[in-house]
């Protein structure tokens, strides 16, 4: 049964700024994610896509902003009327509710698939192995790999390595799912498998922020779709609306680069 959205933000960035370099890569930028919302960024490369979502977990922190998640600050405290940065230790603990999925995978090579599923949950939760293991198994299942527990990365094709990817970032039990272009590395006919279970995660009420260059994807899948150019959100809304009748030409330019012929006509 789907998770029914609320107005609740459980997601909430605040005027988030991050300069890398010389380079201002992120200008301010304002996004919400409700409960049970999925939310997908577009935009062309370097428009700062991954890095909010780098920012949202604290990989990196904004030079100014705050991220709050189910209402707690981000990679900060506040002490004294100010904000903080948290030490490595307190980080892990924040990002054991938010679950990431990369583009290249990040798996251990010299682990089996069962047990890079169950290190983080036996390390950073303290469950015993035989409850990590169940849950585990589960995943495997809902993933279509139940027979790949004993197998290493080395030995799985492109799209069985993000399937598990994201069993093993679901077997933190996180309130919240980011994706970083989770289908870009793969081969086109890989491409749907891993962008099935993601649809199948979004029918059960998962909150998440997908950043992604899979358009139509994006259209079936998401509530909220931000495009990004710049640094900045230049459009946000219903997803079907943003990517049928975008308002800004930049969004216009960029879909018309990124569709295929025949689905231009309706943008």
């Amino acid at each position: 049964m789907t998770a029914a959205k609320t107005d609740e933000p459980l997601v909430r960035c605040e005027n988030i700024w991050k300069t890398r370099g010389q380079n201002l890569v992120l200008k301010g930028v304002n996004l919400q994610a409700r409960k049970g919302e999925v939310v997908c960024l577009l935009g062309p490369s370097g428009a700062g896509k991954s890095t909010l979502l780098r920012c949202i977990n604290a990989i990196e922190l904004a030079d100014r902003g705050l991220v709050h998640v189910d209402g707690v600050p981000i990679g900060c405290a506040l002490r004294n009327g100010s904000h903080v940065r948290l030490s490595e230790s307190q980080l892990s603990r924040q990002r054991a509710d938010i679950g990431m999925v990369f583009q290249n995978f990040n798996l251990f090579p010299h682990m089996s698939v069962l047990s890079n599923i169950i290190d983080a949950p036996m390390r950073i939760r303290r469950e015993t192995r035989a409850v990590a293991t169940n849950r585990a198994y589960e995943l495997l299942r809902k993933v279509g790999l139940l027979d790949k527990a004993g197998a290493y990365p080395r030995h799985l094709s492109g799209g069985q390595q993000q399937r598990i990817a994201i069993a093993r970032a679901l077997a933190m039990q996180p309130k919240l799912m980011l994706f970083d272009e989770p289908t870009s590395a793969l081969d086109p006919h890989l491409t749907d498998e891993v962008l099935d279970v993601i649809k199948e995660l979004a029918a059960t009420g998962m909150t998440m922020i997908i950043v992604t260059h899979e358009i139509q994807f994006a259209r079936d899948v998401a509530d909220t779709a931000a495009v990004m150019s710049d640094g900045a959100i230049i459009e946000i809304g219903p997803a079907r609306d943003v990517l049928s009748r975008p308002t800004d030409p930049r969004t216009r330019t960029f879909l018309a680069r990124s569709l295929p012929d025949h689905q231009q006509q309706a943008v």
